[in-house]
């Protein structure tokens, strides 16, 4: 199991650089633009990396990671966690060197978008919609713009050209030979500081169907050339940030082309965005781990029982298809969703972890998922440091009975006006006792056509999540 001590650890040396200058103006975007997506703590490493360049520099002295802990008064495993996440939004690269008794790592900081590219991305910016809102995203592009210049049409250039204003002189001139050619470039081994803007993210094209999109749009008579680069670039943003696939982008592809038989870009984004608030009740998508993080996972080249298969679903399945997979296909509503998004956010637990917290919850509720229960569990296994799906299975088992007190306390202040005793059926997860030979006390509490209709649908839980990722 690969946990943040395998990938460094305190001893271990790194040095920071950066692709390019870093301004002041690149932190007023961080604050606004990149800290709501990221986080604080996020936020905080690349600052504190960021000033440990010295000004006008590109390159930092060596140091430890035991000294970053102790700079940002944090555990590794949270640095670990904050650098993995500024990977992935495109602020930070590593580059890892092993020895045969130490490890040493380059952090590259990436300056962020500008603030046009990143209002124009089709991606970033409406995570951040979806974060703030209309009125502060509105106050940021405010923020970040100024009025256009004056129109310059009602004026004539007169500015002189280098020519006009400059000239040569041959006269006691430098002649040009091999040192002369050397002291122009800069000292061997050193670059001049500079800086390349950064390139927006992209979502790599094997996530998506192309050649299915390619067989509908021939159907359709859309020449292939119109896939261009950029536009299969596009596509395969739009794919990931609102969950479409082939056939869907097909009518969203057609819905952009111009009469010249080009797909215009701007109206891709926007049918995408109207399918997708169409489908959800006017809501855009919210930036959150889609999966458990492959640090976090227990990696098993096949598995061995029903528990690993049903383990090994929810580490690679996304919370939000989990939900839909345990309702048969019927998309979660937006109170569902948002209990989950809260739990992942505040209680910062990891997407498998999640998915265990789901699954005991709406088994063990009646289907039902209730926010203040699913919060007081997601509070214990954020206190417990809970980490991957395997802990908090192992957690859920050893602490069910402290659970079960817990959701029959509000049952019991609820009915206390009454003295009927309430007889009902408790559903379980599958990985909370082996089905296939159940132990005698589990006998008496179900009778067989009980355990046969329990088995039957987990099985069909745990079906729906492997097919579903087949088809992804």
């Amino acid at each position: 199991m690969a946990q943040h001590w395998q990938e460094m650890l305190p001893i271990d040396r790194y040095a920071v650089s950066a692709r390019g200058l870093l301004h002041e103006y690149d932190r007023k975007v961080l604050t606004f633009l990149y800290q709501p997506l990221i986080g604080s703590t996020c936020f905080s490493l690349y600052m504190t990396l960021w000033s440990e360049l010295e000004e006008n520099r590109l390159w930092s002295n060596s140091n430890t990671h035991h000294s970053l802990m102790n700079f940002m008064d944090l555990g590794l495993s949270e640095i670990y966690k904050a650098r993995i996440k500024l990977e992935g939004i495109g602020l930070l690269k590593v580059y890892e060197k092993k020895d045969n008794s130490s490890r040493s790592f380059i952090y590259e900081l990436i300056p962020p978008l500008t603030p046009e590219q990143f209002f124009l991305d089709g991606m970033l910016n409406i995570y951040l919609y979806r974060k703030i809102g209309k009125n502060q995203y509105a106050r940021l592009k405010r923020f970040f713009s100024e009025d256009s210049l004056q129109s310059k049409d009602d004026y004539s250039e007169v500015t002189k050209s280098f020519q006009d204003v400059y000239m040569t002189t041959y006269i006691d001139s430098i002649s040009y030979d091999v040192e002369t050619e050397q002291a122009m470039k800069a000292a061997n081994g050193n670059s001049f500081i500079g800086r390349e803007e950064n390139d927006p993210i992209q979502i790599s094209h094997d996530i998506f169907n192309f050649e299915l999109l390619e067989a509908g749009l021939n159907e359709s008579l859309i020449p292939k050339k119109a896939l261009t680069n950029k536009v299969r670039n596009a596509i395969s943003n739009l794919a990931f940030l609102y969950g479409l696939d082939a056939i869907q982008m097909k009518n969203i592809v057609i819905s952009a082309i111009t009469e010249d038989d080009e797909i215009n870009i701007e109206e891709l984004r926007k049918s995408a965005r109207d399918w997708y608030q169409f489908q959800h009740n006017d809501q855009l998508p919210s930036l959150v781990d889609r999966i458990q993080p492959v640090a976090h996972r227990i990696q098993k080249k096949e598995a061995l029982s029903r528990e690993e298969e049903l383990l090994n679903a929810l580490e690679i399945t996304s919370p939000r298809q989990v939900l839909k997979d345990i309702s048969g296909g019927a998309e979660p509503s937006k109170a569902d969703l948002q209990i989950i998004e809260d739990v992942m956010f505040h209680q910062k637990l990891l997407p498998g972890v999640v998915n265990v917290l789901i699954q005991y919850v709406m088994l063990k509720s009646d289907m039902k998922l209730t926010k203040g229960y699913v919060e007081k569990i997601a509070s214990h296994w954020a206190r417990k440091k809970i980490k991957t799906a395997k802990e908090a299975i192992d957690l859920a088992k050893n602490e069910h009975k402290q659970y079960m007190e817990w959701a029959e306390g509000k049952k019991k202040r609820t009915k206390s006006a009454g003295n009927k005793k309430v007889i009902r059926t408790e559903m379980l997860p599958d990985w909370f006792e082996e089905i296939d030979n159940p132990a005698p006390e589990r006998k008496n509490k179900y009778n067989e056509e009980e355990l046969e209709l329990k088995e039957k649908e987990l099985n069909e839980i745990l079906k729906r999540l492997q097919t579903g990722k087949e088809g992804k």
